[in-house]
């Protein structure tokens, strides 16, 4: 099986979770459309056919690849928190 490269789930997380909130403040049909077509990207990228799903593998996932010493280094370099994203 292939493994996503973490960096292309990061920030389809990261734009995921954007367009959630901008969703939530302001409901238009373009943000709606990206939104779907994220999530979709997300589940297909993931193996899943729910976002909730795709969403717990992608962090399991970043999860995984931190737990290694030079990885923990890199994200904390990055500015990364380690904090899974919510749904």
């Amino acid at each position: 099986m292939l493994v996503p490269d973490p960096k292309v789930v990061r920030e389809l997380l990261t734009r995921y979770a954007s367009l959630q909130i901008a969703q939530a403040e302001r409901a238009r049909p373009a943000v709606a459309r990206e939104l779907e077509d994220v999530s979709y990207t997300l589940c297909v990228m993931m193996g899943t056919t729910r976002i909730h799903d795709a969403v717990a593998k992608a962090d399991a996932l970043l999860l995984a690849g931190q737990r290694t010493p030079v990885a923990a280094e890199a994200a904390q370099q990055d500015g990364e928190s380690g904090l899974p994203l919510a749904v």
